[in-house]
């Protein structure tokens, strides 16, 4: 297990690359087989989804289109409890098939505002496809239906997810360090 140092704070890899791109790749054959002949529309957040994002339309079988919201909970290493739309969404929802590409649901504020907002556009349906679901840090109900990891509430960067904006282009995931 490596450790890097980033801020001044110590992190340990642990979700190691080759899993996450198994991981990946599983969800969208998962998505491409539930949304055959629908042409969905990928809504991935910015920033920490980019990569999630590129990965997963790489691994698509059908048709699809993407679009990115640019949404912000996060200062530092801690969740703001407020969240701001900074870039919205300008493309007519109105019976299409919706799939948000997150790359994290931690409290579920986010997304379940995101999910509301957009259930006002009158969409055929919203679903929710995130790299990573903190089930212990819920506040807010989310159905995420395509899930990579579930895991425990500590924080995490790599893989598009940062601290403070570094470490997006690691390829690993890391988790804080138990002594920090």
């Amino acid at each position: 297990m490596s450790t890097i140092t980033v801020n001044g704070r110590t992190f340990q890899t642990s979700i190691p690359e080759a899993e996450i791109k198994q991981r990946v790749k599983e969800l969208a054959l998962q998505i491409s087989k539930d949304f055959e002949g629908k042409n969905p529309l990928l809504l991935g957040v910015l920033n920490g989804a980019f990569i999630f994002a590129a990965d997963l339309v790489r691994e698509m079988t059908i048709p699809f289109e993407i679009s990115f919201v640019k949404l912000a909970s996060y200062q530092g290493t801690i969740s703001s409890g407020k969240v701001k739309e900074i870039i919205g969404i300008s493309e007519n929802l109105q019976g299409r098939h919706v799939i948000i590409v997150e790359d994290i649901v931690d409290t579920g504020r986010t997304m379940h505002q995101m999910v509301e907002s957009l259930g006002t556009r009158n969409p055929a349906s919203v679903s929710v496809c995130s790299l990573f679901v903190k089930p212990d840090n819920m506040e807010e109900h989310v159905d995420v239906k395509y899930a990579a990891f579930t895991i425990p509430n500590k924080f995490i960067l790599g893989y598009g997810l940062d601290f403070d904006q570094q470490a997006r282009g690691l390829k690993d995931i890391y988790t804080l360090a138990e002594n920090e």
